[in-house]
């Protein structure tokens, strides 16, 4: 297992910082853009891209190309909204979404607002249609960059520290302790549980305030 690990880390060092920098944000700028997002694993992209991190400097040029890719594709996600949004919602991808999940996005900007915009960035599905909806609406692009911004910057900093931290960890256990890449293998394992499962209480809290909410009104 040490080995394996060792031999994985070091391959993605292998690979040059600024072209792997590079490519991490490209990757998450398609994944934040319209629906382009359910299609292109920029998540994992980043995760991988940040285990090859060696130093302060490659970690914090990673975590800033890759807020920029998320605000970028956000953007362009707003704007084809403000532009296209119904034609796009009328395409062939936009039906195989469903008309649910198009109705549930908008009333869920509806519903919270600012509040939809941030946490849409931590969310399945939502990542990808909510800034679409948010263009189709009248709400200012200044204050959509006002919400995804720092949700952009803290959904970076938890993949690119956790991820970085996970693998300079192993490169030092790995000297001392024999069966280190197991601890690496089951801290990565820990990481992607604990986002999936914080994904998925977010996503039930929201949608037990947006079944709430009707009741509220009544």
């Amino acid at each position: 297992m040490d080995d394996f690990v060792l031999w994985a880390i070091e391959m993605v060092q292998s690979v040059d910082p600024v072209l792997r920098t590079i490519l991490a944000g490209v990757a998450i700028m398609l994944e934040t853009s319209i629906l382009i997002g359910l299609l292109v694993p920029g998540d994992t992209i980043v995760l991988v891209a940040a285990i090859g991190v060696t130093s302060w400097l490659e970690g914090i040029a990673l975590g800033i190309a890759v807020i920029a890719g998320a605000i970028l594709g956000e953007s362009l996600g707003f704007w084809l909204g403000r532009w296209a949004g119904p034609h796009i919602r009328a395409s062939w991808l936009g039906r195989r979404i469903g008309a649910e999940q198009w109705r549930r996005s908008e009333r869920y900007l509806q519903r919270r607002g600012g509040i939809a915009i941030f946490l849409s960035r931590f969310l399945p599905v939502l990542h990808s249609l909510v800034p679409l909806t948010v263009g189709m609406s009248r709400y200012p692009y200044r204050r959509f960059i006002a919400w995804t911004l720092p949700a952009c910057a803290l959904w970076a900093s938890i993949y690119v520290g956790l991820a970085a931290g996970a693998a300079g960890s192993y490169m030092e256990l790995s000297q001392r302790v024999h069966y280190a890449g197991y601890v690496f293998v089951g801290a990565i394992a820990v990481l992607l549980i604990g986002i999936l499962v914080t994904k998925k209480i977010i996503a039930r809290r929201e949608e037990r305030h947006m079944k709430d909410e009707p009741r509220r009104e009544a």
